[in-house]
């Protein structure tokens, strides 16, 4: 790690994709605590995103606050520290968080994946490693859209969730399994 980075204190950025995470932000900030002490490093500020959709950047005003202090000369920090992998990025489009580290580095601020068990060093390893995992949230992501809307389909077919259309674009689902009907 480069002695730049010991002399200031470092921004966090965590994220959880659904309200229903009660604990993933405190389960990330106490891997990124653990990173930091081990190597001397002070926390700045956390950005958080809780609860927020996590396949867009849409929404994620933490994430987007702090891109805009990367993007300026103000940055009073010369790194990041993030869980992993998948909280940086959209996951669908393994790009776009490849982007965002992109976006750091030509600023000259390093990404630390503080819960994955290779040093973003920037080495061919340390890259195909970040590639591979990008996509591999990414299919993760896909895949379980998939189970989640064939789940929710059936439900709807067993009486158990009622489909209501608001426009020509968004289906949601409403339980109503407080009207008397027992399902699965």
């Amino acid at each position: 790690m480069a002695t730049s980075e010991h002399c200031g204190a470092i921004p966090v950025y965590v994220r959880m994709s659904t309200d229903h995470q009660k604990c993933s932000t405190e389960n990330q900030l106490d891997i990124i605590r653990n990173f930091a002490s081990v190597r001397g490093l002070q926390i700045l500020r956390v950005f958080d995103d809780s609860g927020r959709f996590g396949l867009r950047l849409y929404g994620r005003e933490a994430l987007q606050n702090l891109m805009v202090e990367v993007r300026t000369v103000q940055a009073d920090f010369r790194a990041i520290l993030v869980c992993d992998v998948s909280r940086w990025g959209q996951l669908q489009d393994a790009d776009k968080g490849a982007c965002h580290e992109h976006v750091c580095s030509r600023a000259g601020i390093r990404v630390h994946y503080c819960g994955e068990q290779f040093e973003n060093d920037s080495s061919i390893g340390s890259n195909l490693l970040k590639t591979v995992k990008r996509v591999m949230a990414g299919e993760y992501s896909r895949e379980l859209s998939v189970k989640v809307f064939a789940r929710q389909c059936r439900l709807v077919e067993l009486g158990c969730l009622r489909a209501q259309t608001y426009d020509s674009f968004a289906v949601t689902f409403n339980d109503i399994s407080d009207e008397g009907l027992r399902c699965p």
